[in-house]
């Protein structure tokens, strides 16, 4: 299968190159996100690996109206547009309305689909009227081979710059599973795959506040696996003090941490690379 080429910024995700999607899970106080920004460009130089800061304005689909769920669009963007132009990293942020495409268009980068809403015709149409790249991440109830169906939504439009994401699959028992069988299927689709390895060890029902709302420790496992599975990204949560943050703090691995988890998935990657293009 050849893969198409999906540009981001001067990212050509579905060729030979691992990229990283990193940032907090939601936008937060500022000097958080500059924090964040600043330890992943480093990261990004030292590695040679090219990436895309990925910040929530909303975190519309928390589990109670008491949790914190972002600063909102204008907010939000103001504040991503200012990482954006200080360190130069595309930018990728979630919508949750139609209403938001435009407004999100303008700044980002990448336009992100939620798991939830993958399959909502009207948001990702315009969503993709904007000509953005749209990453739509894989719903946690849909078959792997079926997401060409929201693929070809966006590509109605003309747009055909899509990147699909995997992020485990859940059962109704507050837990995800990563099927290694899922990474073929995406990658039949033809377009780049992206795996998302902090959400999938998330622990549903279970405040993200609380330890026992992630399985952290199994995230080299995880992503070991889906990196020689042939994946064209990671998508991995990043911050400064995860315990301290405001969303996902059990799941978000610490931005200090990042440089050498990366390591050895960049080494597996490229052993993966060589197979591949014998």
């Amino acid at each position: 299968m050849t893969k198409k080429i999906v540009k981001v910024g001067d990212i050509q995700t579905g060729s030979d190159e691992l990229f990283l999607i990193s940032g907090p899970c939601v936008i937060e106080d500022e000097s958080i996100m500059m924090k964040t920004a600043e330890k992943l460009k480093e990261v990004s130089e030292r590695l040679k690996i090219k990436i895309i800061y990925k910040s929530s304005f909303t975190k519309d689909n928390r589990s109670s109206l008491d949790y914190y769920n972002g600063p909102g669009l204008d907010e939000g963007l103001k504040l991503l547009q200012k990482i954006k132009t200080q360190f130069g990293f595309p930018i990728l942020s979630d919508i949750h309305y139609p209403s938001q495409a435009k407004a999100a268009g303008e700044v980002l980068d990448v336009i992100q689909i939620p798991a939830y809403l993958c399959m909502q015709s009207e948001l990702l149409v315009e969503s993709a009227k904007t000509g953005k790249v749209i990453n739509i991440k894989h719903g946690q109830f849909l078959a792997p081979e079926n997401m060409i169906y929201p693929a070809k939504k966006c590509e109605a439009t003309g747009n055909s710059n899509i990147i699909l994401t995997e992020r485990g699959y859940t059962f109704g028992y507050n837990d995800l599973v990563v099927d290694p069988r899922s990474f073929f299927h995406l990658n039949q689709t033809g377009y780049p795959v992206v795996f998302d390895i902090t959400h999938c060890v998330r622990k549903y029902g279970i405040p993200s506040s609380d330890p026992k709302g992630g399985t952290r420790n199994v995230m080299p496992t995880i992503a070991r696996a889906g990196v020689a599975a042939g994946v064209d990204g990671v998508f991995i949560e990043t911050h400064p003090e995860p315990a301290k943050a405001l969303c996902d703090a059990a799941s978000q691995l610490c931005v200090y941490d990042l440089e050498e988890f990366l390591k050895p998935l960049i080494e597996i990657h490229n052993l993966e690379v060589q197979y591949r293009n014998k």
